[in-house]
């Protein structure tokens, strides 16, 4: 890394201290540097709360005048809940700007850049911006399409089955869970189907790591689940049902929040459940399960990533066949092997324009 590389390469460590508790804003870090010397370094910490720039102009221990800011993300020029953070830059007579990435959202994308130009302060863009872009991929994709970035996750036998109807079965070891709560707290919501709520009763919690719960959100098609669920009563995160929008309405109870979503071919139809979600501030979704939810997402090719868990032991009482299947459509983006199991993270191809 050069010199710069390093001073972005820190400030996006910076932003990755928001993870879990900025969405749906972005995750941001700022670092800012004089005569060699970091002076002032910040984040943002929670939704709501000061900006990265904010956080580092308050944290330095010199006058910042002549000073370089690295970014890991365009600061914004308009006023929203915090005054527009390209003021900081003009006001304490900041040299140079260095940025990981644009801002994606319509309200910036390029503006917070042109008004610092604008302003006689030097900027450079695209510093470790691939780095940038994974740190906030659910931002990204929820300010470019509407939509969450959404995460397929199944645990299957080497022979590839996942369940055994009417039962709760566990597949993998105790590393694979660890890992598992690990992703949960790095993402907004969790979803899983009725009958993987109904048989398993799980809580859908990080409890192996250290993070905040993620919402919780369940199919019910037709609101049948017994409110003596777990994810009913333990008060650790908000739970919110998907129903049938010809037979309910949005409401909600003392248990959880009901969102009445269009149902497609007899079944909640997986894009409006989506593009609700998104409007209800989810950046981010892992769906666990089951069979049948997961092929209906994948089957309208709305998962963009997946995380496989595959144990190498073999339990032949399964009879649940994993409807994700292995083709040339993903790129496999990680691999790791986890005591017994082995764990494959693969990521939707891009679609290529063929040329004319």
């Amino acid at each position: 890394m050069n010199i710069h590389e390093q001073y972005m390469d820190r400030a996006i460590y910076l932003a990755k201290k928001g993870l879990g508790k900025v969405s749906p804003n972005p995750m941001v870090g700022c670092v800012i540097v004089k005569n060699g010397e970091i002076i002032g370094e910040g984040y943002h910490a929670f939704f709501g709360g000061p900006h990265a720039e904010v956080e580092a102009f308050k944290n330095c221990i010199k006058s910042p005048t002549d000073a370089s800011v690295y970014i890991s993300l365009e600061p914004c020029s308009h006023q929203g809940k915090t005054p527009p953070c390209c003021n900081l830059m003009t006001e304490n007579g900041i040299r140079d700007v260095y940025i990981a990435m644009k801002d994606p959202n319509p309200k910036v994308n390029g503006d917070g850049i042109r008004y610092l130009t604008h302003s006689g302060i030097n900027v450079d863009y695209g510093i470790l911006s691939d780095e940038a872009e994974v740190l906030n991929k659910g931002y990204i994709k929820w300010v470019t399409t509407k939509k969450p970035f959404v995460i397929g996750k199944m645990a299957q036998n080497k022979n590839g089955f996942i369940a055994k109807k009417g039962k709760k079965v566990w597949i993998t070891g105790k590393e694979s869970k660890l890992s598992s709560h690990q992703l949960r707290s790095e993402v907004d919501a969790i979803m899983v189907g009725k009958n993987t709520a109904l048989i398993d009763n799980p809580e859908l919690t990080v409890r192996e790591t250290l993070g905040r719960n993620p919402k919780r959100i369940v199919v019910d098609t037709n609101r049948t689940l017994p409110y003596s669920l777990n994810l009913f009563n333990d008060r650790k995160s908000k739970t919110i049902v998907l129903c049938s929008s010809e037979k309910f309405q949005d409401n909600k109870t003392s248990h959880c929040e009901y969102i009445a979503i269009e149902e497609k071919n007899n079944k909640l139809d997986p894009e409006a459940i989506l593009i609700r979600l998104a409007k209800s501030g989810v950046t981010s979704l892992i769906i666990e399960g089951g069979a049948s939810i997961m092929s209906s997402f994948l089957s309208n090719d709305l998962i963009d990533q997946f995380y496989l868990y595959s144990s190498i032991s073999s339990n032949d009482d399964l009879d649940i066949k994993n409807p994700f299947i292995l083709s040339e459509s993903w790129n496999i983006i990680g691999k790791k092997i986890l005591e017994e199991d082995e764990l494959i993270i693969l990521e939707k191809k891009e679609e290529c324009l063929q040329e004319s």
